[in-house]
């Protein structure tokens, strides 16, 4: 298989596809490829569907189709044998059905008959063979007979007989009406191949057939078609029969027609009632008609009226577009009259001229349509009918009906061509057609619907001038008939609108004329009086083609008829306008309707004529031809153009003749008959008027003089004033022409005669005239008036011309410029009123300043303002507007050019600002349109002698930039090119040449046309680029004026406009602001005020933008600027200051900034008030500015990486800040304002100094990351301790102790900042800075950080410091290592004994606070030291302490015992105890006497690490006072005693969490004594009192025995051992603690959760060995909280211990000894033990009862008191024993 094969077989197969598209593609495929291999193809076809029988018939239909192209394109390439086998097949589909299915029959059918083009005999022999006697064939074997005789004739004939002898029998078996239709189809076709056989007889195979063969045959089909088959309902084979029978005609015998036509017409006329498409009717009746007239009939004529009524019938059908059927059967229809005409043209005219006068239209119509075709197609028969058929044609002519009239133009038409028109009457037929040219065309043409049978008047006019000019042109014999009959319908003005083809006609006309000879062509008008004159054609041609463009160009038409008939105007201008006329209809062609300038053109036309004029020089032709002029003005009422051109035309007749009678006489009967009333006229006689006196201006002033003293300027005329009334509108129109005479007279006249009389004979013919209030009048004046400057202007001498009258017209325009309505614009009077200004300014004397101001005012007010009009009236409007505008234009140039500098160019600009700033949008765009305008002006015209510089330029940007942003987008354009303007103006004066253009500013106008649409996106970037161009080409000194005055636009009403001004402001500081150093604090004082005046959030963005810019290039300036503003600061001010922290880098320099201004200048200065003797202190207002400052800044949270940058030199700097303002007031100006501030609305923040710092402090550490440290200082009041005097220190300490537990990493940059300013002059700095430190030292995160060797370096060197309280800090700082560092003590304590030692020997210190401290120090520090350090001091130090004993001061008293008591304890297994013993002894006096010290800090003294409270520290933190009552006996050999009472008060709240703090208590209260465990310092959440515990206060006693606990570490017990004498309890206190005991998190130190509230009071385990271990202590109601689970509490069994010789009762103390203790947790009880006291050695017993401290066998009741508790409390009396 071929690859044609195989591709056409994959076709084959797609052809089933179920997509239409797709089959229609697959045929085409098939067809393409048949193209290329037919042969191949058409197999592949014919197997496929011999292949596949059951393929539908659709599928088959198109595989056939695809077969029939491919034959009839190569039926010339197939071989016998091919065309043989497509043959059977395309048979064999054919016949494969009996019933008809029409697709798949049809395309079988065309496949055999494109075969049988060529291979006629195969396919007849196959289609013969099913085509035998006696057997119906099948339907579309007789249908594919019929088309292959249609498409092979000579083929085809001579099979016809035997088909014929075998097709006749088989009719009348016919029964089926498909069946019938096909034999009437093929005997139709067979007939026609049988007369066309017989027309081409010559070029026939077979010239000897004859048309008699087949009569016989052709006979008998006739009988059975006409006589059965007509008959049939079916109207399908009627028609079928009567196509047939058209044809058959004409092979029937003529005898055998004869007798048929009685009876044959009549039935062919009857089908016409019975089929609407009438087309085979009428088509087989014009057959059976030329069949009948060619043999002649008699029988015909009879039937002739009832042919003709049906036939004009069948013509009077409308005629539908969308059916071409209608169209042929009117064609047909024709065709019948046609043969009608020519065998009885009597018959036919004498019924269709009657018909012309019908009152139905389609009658007519079609009588006209039957009419024309008779003359063309019936000539010769028609020519004797030319005279009746003329005379018949007269009623059309009146006809108004636009179909009727299209028809009668038609038969004119067709009469002109058959020598009609030359009969008598054919002028009448002319006329007509050039009565239809001149119809007017529609305003609006109609909008018919393609049905529709109507015609518009503009399709009459066209068919009647292409008719005239086919006539003019076509038609030799007419050229007699036109010319020169033509030329009357020149002049008359109803042939107006026939002017151009008329014209075209004539010049055809003309030239044909002219070929002929010079005799010919000459117009005898003389002989003709219907002929217009030259005159009058002259005239008539030259007025109509001022307006060169109306209907359908006759200016040029009449132009090319002027030049062609001008030996018929005059001889001797053939060769003139030879040369003149051409470049007139040149200048047409340039140009159009629109773009024509009317006034160059009329005044072209008027030099056209005087050349003319001047080349007649004939005085007489002259006069006549003005004469002629006068007379035609008449003609042009109602045509206001063509009449005043015609005045124009006078006008120059009059001024070229040389006779002043007629001048005078004609212009004196101007002035009378001219209509005064019509403003059009009016200006057209002036322009005569004016014309005219430029050669007769005495004549024509005398004229106009006689005319205004004549009885016309009078209200009443006539004899005794009784005739004639005039109005005063009348009068007032009468002296406006006057006037406009006057002004056009001005303006023509010579200049060097109307000079001398315009002041003496002119102006005050016009000055008496300006009160008028008739606004037609005020026209005239102000037009005159404006000519009549211009003339003075136009003069050569105007130089030398002083114009007196110069002022007084000037403020008279201004009066009517004034009295016009601001809002519309409805008369040309203001713009008249400008121009004539425009013309009076250039003239001297020059006005006043003060007058071109008002001038100018005055005109811009009175044009700016007016409203757009509505849209209805625009068009109206619009031009009016725009001359006005250009008036104002020139105005204001004229102002301008008297002030060529800029200085001037600025006076013009500030009176437009106003308006260019205007809240109307329409007001903004013209305002910007006259800048854009002015500046061009001042560029085209700028003349620079000298560089000098351009001083207003910024000022004038600044004006126009913001503009660029506008709402409207021809306000943006303008403002773009004012912008182009002004920097090309720089240019130019920087010396520029004109025609430099710069590549930076052309680029605006590529920004310009952007601006158009844009979306605001777009718009703003435009602006930045526009800022980016102004600030390349921006001189440096004028940038500053740029800015001011763009500041002044962010107020702008427009807020695109503002935030277009920010837009550029912001680019001009980034690309400019490095030149602006000294001009930042008006720069920033501008900012803070427009930020005052403005609410819109994007222009306040752009305001603190701007800040951001102009300080990242100055910021020391910014900064400097900022801090100059008023205290306090405003909102504004301090937006500003947060603009400055958008950005870390220049966050950082402003920060740097302000510190440098907060710590460089005096913090305060001292004052003293009237009536104090104590000086005061007053903030200084830069630090406290600067400090107000910071705040701002650093609130700001991008401010975050700047703050986190300078964290150490910010908190240093600030904390030193603080300390400085403490007791600092505000200064006396600042204060009162505060005060107004508060009365009227309480600021936000405050301004108190000390305030201030500490809320930029809080700022700053919450910017640093240090939320919690200000959380923690808010807690615990810290904040509020700094702003005091008596609590600084005490905040100080309690912020670096906040510090150092959640900002350690911070600390050491901290320190070091602080460190650095230890030497201030200022001794609350020092104070400050060495407190923070020492507190430091109370924390172990400075170990941890390694900064212990510093601090301690530190704080050593200033020991001497001048201020005691430095010293006495410093001393504080060294103490606190014994609690932040313990283990660091024995390394330093050589270091730290020296510096405590020297603070016990100070001697500057008046109050000894610093031996105070010296000695609390001290007692902290002893039992952390090593004793070969302690040893050799001891004796010095208790000998420097001993004189305290006996201080006044209490806390003085209070340390010194203390401290000796440390001593003591220090010096035990020392080997001094020998030497100290001497001081125990020595001072055991003075200790016994201090037990009865009425201060209860002394009496009952007891070491605890705990600092002296002095009054400097703190309100309300001084030493506890004594108790009520007194102290027990004295304690002998006891050191470091603190005696206190049980009903003593807490001591103050202890240091952090695990701080040692060891107890050693003996008491004795009552004969009870009471021995107290030592505790450690917990914190303040434990030491404070709490709620009772849940459950009341016997709760514990029913909770579940506490699991046993293990033993503690070694000599947990035996710290709590007596170690003493008989009869002396004493616990002694360990040399160390155990710092790994940490609390347990989430509990709190009662054991409970974290914030639950402590049980019975403050309670704090006191065993030496529990350092940071909480065990619960226990008193009566304190319990441990309940388990987890439920269940009671628990408490510890604590230890028990008696005297040897009770003083009372028994008693008892409990001490809880178990080391293990979980501290508390849930379930957990202590392992307590008991001590019994007598005799002998004390007893430990195990297993107490938990929660009895009474044994039942004694039968006594015990209670326990909580050593630290604010009261005495009784333990509940226990209801059972309880297992440890």
């Amino acid at each position: 298989m071929t690859y044609v094969k195989k591709l056409a077989a994959i076709l084959l197969d797609a052809v089933t596809d179920k997509d239409p598209l797709v089959q229609e593609q697959v045929c085409g495929a098939l067809c393409a490829l048949g193209e290329a291999a037919p042969e191949e193809a058409l197999g592949a076809c014919e197997e496929y569907l011999r292949q596949h029988e059951k393929l539908a018939h659709p599928y088959r239909t198109m595989i056939l189709r695809a077969v029939e192209v491919v034959v009839s394109s190569h039926i010339g390439e197939l071989d016998k044998a091919k065309a043989r086998a497509v043959t059977l097949l395309a048979s064999s589909e054919m016949t494969r059905t009996k019933e008809l299915v029409y697709d798949w029959q049809r395309a079988a059918s065309d496949v055999l008959v494109a075969v049988g083009k060529r291979f006629v005999g195969t396919v007849m022999e196959e289609l013969l063979s099913k085509f035998q006697p006696g057997a119906l064939p099948h339907c579309f074997v007789v249908q594919t007979l019929a088309n292959l005789s249609a498409s092979n004739v000579f083929g085809m004939v001579p099979f016809l007989t035997s088909i014929l002898s075998t097709m006749l029998p088989m009719l009348g078996m016919a029964k089926h009406d498909a069946m019938r239709v096909a034999f009437c189809c093929a005997l139709q076709h067979f007939s026609e191949s049988i007369l066309e056989y017989l027309a081409d007889l010559d070029q026939a195979p077979d010239p000897t057939v004859r048309k008699d063969t087949f009569a016989t045959d052709m006979l008998s089909a006739y009988d059975i078609l006409f006589n059965c088959w007509l008959q049939s309902r079916e109207a399908k084979l009627r028609l079928a029969v009567v196509e047939a029978l058209g044809p058959m005609s004409h092979l029937l015998p003529g005898e055998k027609l004869e007798e048929q036509l009685p009876k044959l017409l009549p039935g062919v006329l009857a089908l016409y009632k019975k089929h609407a498409e009438t087309f085979h009717v009428s088509k087989s009746l014009g057959q059976i008609l030329e069949a009948a007239v060619s043999v002649g009939s008699r029988t015909l004529e009879p039937q002739l009226d009832s042919l003709l009524a049906a036939l004009h019938a069948q013509i009077c059908v409308p005629v539908e577009s969308s059916s071409p059927l209608v169209v042929s059967n009117q064609k047909e229809v024709l065709r019948c009259c046609t043969v009608l005409a020519r065998c009885a043209p009597d018959r036919i005219l004498a019924f269709l001229l009657p018909k012309l006068d019908a009152s139905n239209e389609r009658t007519r119509v079609g009588t006209l349509q039957v009419v024309r075709h008779v003359i063309n197609s019936a000539a010769s028969q028609m020519e004797v009918k030319k005279p009746f058929i003329l005379s018949s044609m007269r009623l059309p002519l009146l006809d108004t009906n636009t179909k009727v009239k299209r028809a009668v133009v038609q038969v004119i038409s067709a009469m002109a061509h058959h020598g009609y028109l030359e009969q008598p009457g054919g002028e009448l037929m002319v006329e007509y057609i050039v009565q239809q040219c001149a119809l007017p065309p529609e305003t609006e043409p109609q909008k018919l619907s393609p049905d529709s049978e109507d015609l518009t008047a503009d399709s009459v006019r066209a068919i009647s001038i292409s008719t005239l000019y086919l006539v003019s042109t076509t038609v030799d014999r007419m050229s007699d008939v036109l010319w020169p009959y033509l030329l009357a319908f020149l002049t008359p003005v109803r042939f107006t609108g026939a002017l151009t083809p008329l014209c075209r006609s004539l010049v055809h006309l003309a030239q044909k004329r002219q070929e002929v000879g010079a005799e010919a062509f000459l117009i005898q008008s003389d002989s003709n009086v219907t002929l217009p004159s030259p005159y009058a054609i002259t005239t008539r041609l030259l007025t109509v083609s001022s307006q060169p463009y109306m209907g359908d160009g006759r200016g040029a038409a009449s132009l090319r008829l002027l030049n062609a008939l001008h030996r018929s105007i005059h001889p001797l201008l053939e060769q003139r306008w030879a040369t003149t006329i051409p470049p007139l209809l040149e200048h047409l062609d340039e140009f159009t309707e629109e773009t024509l300038s009317q006034k160059e053109w009329e005044e072209k036309l008027l030099a056209f004529l005087r050349d003319t004029l001047a080349v007649v020089s004939d005085n007489t032709w002259i006069c006549q031809l003005g004469l002629e002029m006068c007379k035609q003005l008449p003609c042009y009422n109602g045509l206001p153009q063509e009449k005043n051109f015609l005045y124009k035309c006078v006008g120059t007749a009059l001024g070229a003749a040389s006779s002043k009678d007629v001048v005078t006489k004609q212009l004196r009967e101007l002035l009378e008959t001219a209509g005064h009333q019509d403003e059009a006229e009016r200006e057209g006689l002036a322009c005569c008027f004016g014309i005219c006196a430029v050669s007769h201006l005495d004549d024509v002033l005398a004229q106009l003089g006689d005319f205004m003293r004549s009885d016309v300027f009078r209200k009443s005329t006539g004899i005794f004033n009784i005739f004639k009334e005039r109005s005063e509108n009348e009068l007032e129109k009468l002296k406006g022409t006057v006037i406009l005479c006057y002004g056009h007279v001005a303006a023509r006249a010579p200049r060097e005669l109307v000079l001398p009389k315009l002041e003496s004979d002119l102006l005050p013919s016009m000055f008496r005239y300006f009160s008028t209030k008739d606004p037609a009048l005020k026209l005239c004046l102000v037009q005159s008036v404006f000519m009549a400057s211009q003339a003075i202007c136009s003069n050569a001498q105007v130089g030398s011309f002083h114009f007196s009258r110069k002022p007084d017209l000037v403020a008279q325009m201004m009066e009517f410029i004034k009295a016009e309505p601001r809002d519309s614009l409805r008369t040309p009077i203001r713009k008249k009123a400008m121009l004539a200004c425009t013309c009076l300014v250039s003239l001297e004397p020059a006005l006043e300043e003060q007058v071109q101001a008002d001038l100018t005012r005055s005109c811009l007010s009175s044009v700016l303002s007016v409203l757009p009009d509505p849209e209805g009236e625009r068009d109206h409007q619009e031009s009016l507007y725009l001359d006005t505008m250009h008036a104002l234009e020139d105005l204001l140039t004229s102002l301008l050019r008297r002030n060529m500098t800029p200085q001037g160019l600025q006076i013009m600009v500030e009176h437009l600002s106003p308006w260019i700033k205007s809240p109307r949008g329409h007001e903004r765009v013209r305002a910007l349109g006259l800048s854009a305008c002015l500046l061009q002006h001042f560029l085209d015209h700028l003349r620079v002698g000298a560089l000098v510089p351009f001083h207003n330029l910024g000022l004038l940007i600044g004006l126009f930039s913001p503009r660029c942003a506008d709402l409207w987008p021809a306000t943006r354009q303008e403002a773009v090119s004012c912008i182009y303007a002004l920097l090309y103006l720089q240019l130019g004066y920087e010396g520029f040449a004109r025609d430099y253009r710069d590549d930076a500013v052309e680029r605006l106008l590529t920004l310009k046309d952007g601006l158009v649409h844009p979306d605001p996106d777009v718009l703003f970037h435009t602006c930045h680029s526009i800022s980016q161009i102004i600030a390349k080409r921006l001189p440096p000194e004028q940038l500053i004026s740029l800015l001011l005055t763009m500041f002044e636009g962010l107020g702008d009403p427009d807020k695109n406009c503002s935030r277009a001004a920010a837009v550029m402001i912001n680019c001009l500081l980034r690309e400019r602001g490095n030149v602006l150093l000294e001009k930042v604090p008006e720069l920033v004082s501008v900012l803070r005020s427009k930020l005052q005046d403005t609410r819109e959030e994007d222009i306040l963005q752009a305001a603190q933008h701007s800040v951001y810019l102009l300080a990242s290039q100055h910021c020391a300036a910014v900064v400097a600027s900022l801090l100059g503003s008023p205290l306090p600061f405003d909102s504004h001010t301090c937006t500003l200051w947060r603009a400055l922290a958008v950005e870390p880098g220049l966050t950082t320099q402003v920060l740097g900034l302000l510190l440098d201004k907060m710590s460089r200048d005096v913090p305060f200065k001292e004052t003293r008030a009237f009536l104090s003797s104590s000086p005061g202190r007053e903030a200084t207002l830069l630090p406290l500015a600067a400090t107000c400052a910071l705040y701002e800044v650093m609130s700001t949270p991008a401010s975050g990486p700047a703050v986190l940058g300078l964290y150490p030199q910010l908190f240093a700097a600030l904390l030193l800040r603080v300390s400085c303002t403490v007791g600092v007031v505000l200064p006396r100006t600042l204060q009162a304002k505060e005060r107004r501030s508060a009365a009227s609305a309480p600021a936000p923040r405050t301004l108190e100094p000390c305030s201030s710092a500490v809320e930029a402090l809080q700022a700053m550490l919450l910017r640093g990351g240090s939320e919690d440290v200000v959380q923690h200082m808010e807690l615990e009041g810290g904040w509020q301790l700094l702003r005091t005097s008596a609590g600084h220190e005490e905040g100080v300490a309690r912020l670096a102790s906040a510090m150092a537990k959640f900002a350690g990493p911070r600390l050491p940059l901290v320190m070091a900042a602080l460190v650095c300013t230890q030497g201030s002059t200022y001794e609350i700095q020092r104070v400050t800075s060495t407190g923070f430190l020492a507190e430091l030292l109370n924390s172990n995160v400075v170990n941890d950080l390694t900064l212990l060797e510093s601090l301690l370096d530190n704080l050593a060197a200033r020991q001497k410091d001048p201020c005691a309280s430095v010293r006495r800090l410093v001393l504080r700082g060294l103490a606190n290592i014994a609690s932040g560092s313990p283990d660091k003590v024995q390394a330093h304590g050589p270091q730290l004994l020296t510096a405590v030692l020297g603070g016990l020997d100070d001697r500057d210190d008046p109050h000894s606070l610093v031996a105070l401290e010296a000695m609390v120090g001290l007692a902290r520090l002893l039992d952390l030291m090593e004793p070969q350090d302690l040893h050799p001091v001891l004796l010095h130090v208790a000998i420097r302490i001993r004189p305290f004993f006996d201080s006044e001061k209490t806390e003085l008293r209070s340390a010194s015992i203390r401290l000796f008591g440390h001593l003591n304890k220090a010096c035990h297994g020392g080997g001094c105890e020998d030497v100290f013993r001497e001081q125990v002894v020595g001072g055991l006096v003075p200790l016994l006497l201090h037990l009865q010290d009425p201060q209860a800090a002394v009496s009952s003294v007891r070491p605890v690490h705990e600092r002296p409270q002095p009054q400097v520290r703190g309100a309300g933190r001084g030493p506890a006072e004594a108790p009520p009552g007194g102290a027990g006996p004295a304690l002998r050999g006891v050191p470091q005693l603190r005696l206190q009472t049980p009903d003593a008060p807490p001591p103050r709240p202890p240091g952090p969490p695990g701080e040692h703090q060891p107890v050693l208590l003996q008491e004795q209260l009552g004969g009870r004594p009471r021995c107290r465990p030592d505790a450690h310092r917990v914190p303040g959440a434990a030491r404070g009192g709490g709620a009772p515990a849940a459950g009341g206060p016997g709760a514990a006693h029913h909770s579940a025995p506490a699991a046993a606990q293990g033993p503690g570490p070694p000599g947990a017990r035996e710290g709590c051992r007596d170690s003493g004498p008989p009869g002396e309890v004493r616990l002694r206190l360990p040399q160390r603690h155990h710092p790994d005991k940490q609390q347990q998190p989430g509990l709190n130190p009662l054991g409970g959760p974290q914030g639950a509230p402590a049980r019975g009071g403050v309670g704090r385990c006191r065993h030496p060995r529990h350092t940071g271990v909480q065990c619960l202590p226990f008193w009566r109601g304190c319990r441990r909280p309940a388990p987890a689970g439920g269940g009671g509490a628990s408490s510890c069994t604590p230890q028990l211990r008696f005297p040897i010789k009770p003083l009372g009762p028994q008693q008892v103390a409990w001490e809880c000894k178990d080391l293990a203790c979980p501290r508390g947790a849930a379930g957990s009880a202590c392992t307590p033990f008991r001590k019994t006291l007598n005799r002998g050695r004390p007893q430990a017993v195990a297993g107490w009862p938990v929660g009895n401290p009474e044994s039942r066998s004694h039968g006594s009741r015990w209670e326990n008191t909580c050593i630290e508790g604010p009261e005495r409390t009784r333990a509940p009396r226990p209801h059972g024993n309880r297992a440890a």
